[in-house]
Formats: structure tokens, C-alpha cells, sequence
């Protein structure tokens, strides 16, 4: 196991997705944030009621350390009251990649 993970957050827009992978990545909270392309259909239930929606998905690349501050930054510029926010751990990968993530995430 690493101390890296892969945070999942979706999106009401394209644009905010873009708007949080870059401050996300300018704050140095995480090393890489992917979208996925094309929206995903959504279905969740929200206050009493089953709700569908197409999100946009973010990965965002960071580590452990880094958790907290990521979910505070996304949540001050997300949108939705209750952002997905869910860290997912990596369990192994290249060396040289998970040392340029702890590399990126540092704090100037």
C-alpha cells in the first residue's frame, strides 16, 4: 500500500470541473486531476426523492496528507450542498509516478 489515493468528485458542469481540477492542481492539493469526457448519468436519492442527473467526474490524483485540504478546497467551490468527496487508495503502481505525485503535492 501507498500513501497516495485517487479522490472522486463529481460535477453539475463541465465547467466546474475545469474551474476546480485547476485550483485544485495551482494550490499544489493534487498532482493531476483528470475529467472523464463525457458526462455520467447520475442517480441518487435526495431529500426524499430519487433524483438523476449527468455529472461530470473528476479523479484527482494526491495523497493522504494532502486529503483534507483537497476536500476543504472542493468544497468551497463546488456548487452542490453535499459534493461527492470519496478518496480511494492506490495499492500500487509505478514508482516513478507516485514519487512525481508526492513530488507535486508538496508545499512551496
Amino acid at each position: 500500500m501507498t500513501d497516495k489515493i485517487i479522490v472522486l468528485v463529481t460535477c453539475g458542469s463541465r465547467k466546474e470541473a475545469r474551474s476546480i481540477a485547476r485550483a485544485l492542481v495551482a494550490q499544489r492539493l493534487a498532482a493531476c486531476v483528470s475529467e472523464i469526457g463525457v458526462p455520467v448519468a447520475s442517480t441518487y436519492r435526495w431529500k426524499g426523492r430519487v433524483e438523476s442527473a449527468k455529472e461530470f467526474l473528476l479523479l484527482i490524483k494526491t495523497t493522504k496528507q494532502r486529503f483534507a485540504a483537497v476536500r476543504d478546497a472542493v468544497r468551497k467551490l463546488h456548487r452542490y450542498d453535499v459534493p461527492e468527496i470519496i478518496a480511494l487508495p492506490i495499492a500500487a503502481g509505478a514508482r516513478d509516478y507516485l514519487d512525481w505525485i508526492a513530488e507535486s503535492v508538496k508545499p512551496s
